[in-house]
């Protein structure tokens, strides 16, 4: 059950991190929940894992971590194209 929340969460985190950084709409769910996930394995990695916390990740750093992600992987796809 712990798996459903930690995916749920990171779709959620990898969707606000897609609507910050203006690139949500052209992400589908697989890419919002690997870029929540990942993102949040950056952000806790960086800056740990302070603040609240759901499905064993910390909130705040965890949606700067796929921000992050989610800005890089943008530029490096524009520049390739």
């Amino acid at each position: 059950m712990h798996w459903l929340w930690v995916l749920i969460i990171g779709a959620i985190i990898g969707a606000i991190a897609g609507a910050i950084t203006n690139n949500g709409k052209s992400m589908g769910w697989i890419s919002n929940i690997i870029a929540g996930i990942v993102g949040s394995s950056i952000g806790e990695g960086i800056l740990g894992s302070w603040g609240p916390q759901l499905a064993g990740m910390a909130i705040f750093p965890s949606l700067i971590g796929a921000v992050i992600l989610v800005a890089i992987v943008s530029f490096v796809v524009r520049k390739m194209s």
